[in-house]
C-alpha cells in the first residue's frame, strides 16, 4: 500500500536488537490503517555507529528537527566510550519535558482493569547528571556526588501538562508524587509547583499527593486507587516498569516524550539482543506507541481502532507472542493484527 497524499511527515529510527522487526512490523500495520505516516527512515544507538560513528547521527537530528515527530525502536547505548544515552540526549536536544506512560490491562491474569497514566518530568532532576568523585587518600574516586536539579518553572510546565491531559481525557485526579519528607528542597519545590498549578484546576480534577515509597507499595496493594501519577524523573522512571509490571511487562508498555517544537514516540522496552533475529520478539509496546502518535498527530479515530485490534488479537483471537503465553512470531502476529484490521475496517 502507498503512502497515502495527507500522509503526515515523520522520522522513523527502527533501533538496535529486536528493534528492525518490531519497527517492520509496526509500519506494516500503519500501512493497513491507511498510511497516515510519510517515513524518513534514520538510524541510532549501535546502528548510528555503525554507519557513521555516532549513536546520534546528525541526519537524525536533522530528520526530526524537520519532522517534529518520530517514533523509536529501541536503542541500545554502547557501554565505555563515552557515549551518553541516546534517549537523554534525544530529550535534552528536543526539550521534551513530557513523559507520557499509559498502563492499562490488555490481558487479564495479573492485575484486573488496570488504567493509571504516569506523566513524568523528563529533563531535570537527578538525570541531568551533575556528578563529580572526591579523592581521598590514594583512592581517586573515594567520594561520588551527583546534584539534582528542579526549577520551579520546570515543575510547573510538567505539572500543567498533567493538569491538561486530565482535562482533555477525562480523567479524574492526579496524585503528585514526592519525596519531600527528605529531599525537602529538591523535590519539595516539586511538591510546591504541582499545589500551585494544581489550584487552577479546582472543580475540574481531584489532587493529593503520595510519597514516593508509599506510592509504590500501594501500587502493589490497591492500584486501583490512582487515576494518574505525576511525578519527577527518577521516581517516574521507577515507578512507570512497575506500572508496566501490573499489566503484564514492558511488552505491553508504550512511551511518548512531548516538548513544545517535537514528539518522539517509543518501545520502553530495550533491544532485546538475545532474541534479536530470531522473529519472536513482540511487537505491542511499539504498536501502542503509535497509537500515542496517531492520537498526538490528531488521528485518534485511527488510534482507537488500533488498540481495539490489538486487544481482540490477543483476547479473541488468542494469537500471541510467546513473551505472552502465546506460540506466535512476529509475523503471525502482525499478520493476524491486519486481518483483524481488515475485518473492523
Amino acid at each position: 500500500m502507498g503512502t497515502a497524499r495527507n500522509a503526515i511527515p515523520a522520522t522513523l529510527i527502527p533501533g538496535d536488537g529486536i528493534g528492525p522487526e518490531v519497527t517492520k512490523a509496526t509500519v506494516e500495520v500503519l500501512e493497513a490503517l491507511g498510511s497516515p505516516f510519510e517515513w524518513e527512515t534514520c538510524s541510532a544507538g549501535m546502528a548510528g555507529i555503525e554507519a557513521g560513528g555516532d549513536p546520534l547521527p546528525a541526519a537524525t537530528l536533522d530528520s526530526i528537527r524537520r519532522t517534529r515527530l518520530a517514533l523509536k525502536g529501541p536503542l541500545t547505548t554502547p557501554v565505555g566510550g563515552g557515549f551518553r544515552s541516546v534517549n537523554v540526549r534525544l530529550r535534552e536536544e528536543f526539550k521534551l519535558y513530557a513523559n507520557l506512560r499509559p498502563a492499562k490491562t490488555i490481558i487479564p491474569g495479573r492485575y484486573e482493569k488496570i488504567d493509571i497514566v504516569l506523566v513524568r518530568e523528563n529533563i531535570e532532576g537527578l538525570y541531568v547528571a551533575h556528578e563529580h568523585f572526591i579523592p581521598v587518600g590514594d583512592d581517586p574516586r573515594a567520594v561520588a556526588v551527583s546534584t539534582g536539579v528542579n526549577t520551579r518553572d520546570g515543575c510547573r510546565r510538567i505539572a500543567r501538562f498533567a493538569f491538561e491531559y486530565a482535562v482533555r481525557n477525562g480523567r479524574k485526579k492526579i496524585t503528585i508524587v514526592h519525596k519531600a519528607n527528605v529531599l525537602k528542597a529538591l523535590t519539595g519545590i516539586f511538591l510546591e509547583a504541582a499545589r500551585d498549578v494544581a489550584k487552577e484546576y479546582a472543580g475540574r480534577v481531584e489532587v493529593d499527593d503520595r510519597i514516593v515509597d508509599a506510592c509504590a507499595m500501594q501500587l502493589v496493594l490497591n492500584p486501583w486507587q490512582f487515576d494518574m501519577l505525576l511525578c519527577t524523573n527518577l521516581f517516574g522512571d521507577i515507578l512507570s516498569d512497575e506500572l508496566a509490571g501490573l499489566v503484564g511487562g514492558l511488552g505491553l508498555a508504550p512511551g511518548a516524550n512531548i516538548g513544545e517544537h517535537g514528539a518522539i514516540f517509543e518501545a520502553v522496552h530495550g533491544s532485546a539482543p538475545d532474541i534479536a533475529g530470531k522473529g519472536v520478539a513482540n511487537p505491542v509496546s511499539l504498536l501502542l506507541a503509535s497509537g500515542l502518535m496517531l492520537e498526538h498527530a490528531g488521528r485518534p479515530e485511527l488510534a482507537e481502532r488500533l488498540r481495539a485490534a490489538i486487544q481482540a488479537t490477543l483476547l479473541e483471537d488468542n494469537v500471541r507472542t510467546r513473551d505472552l503465553g502465546g506460540t506466535a512470531s512476529t509475523v503471525e502476529f502482525t499478520a493476524a493484527l491486519i486481518k483483524r484490521l481488515g475485518a473492523a475496517g
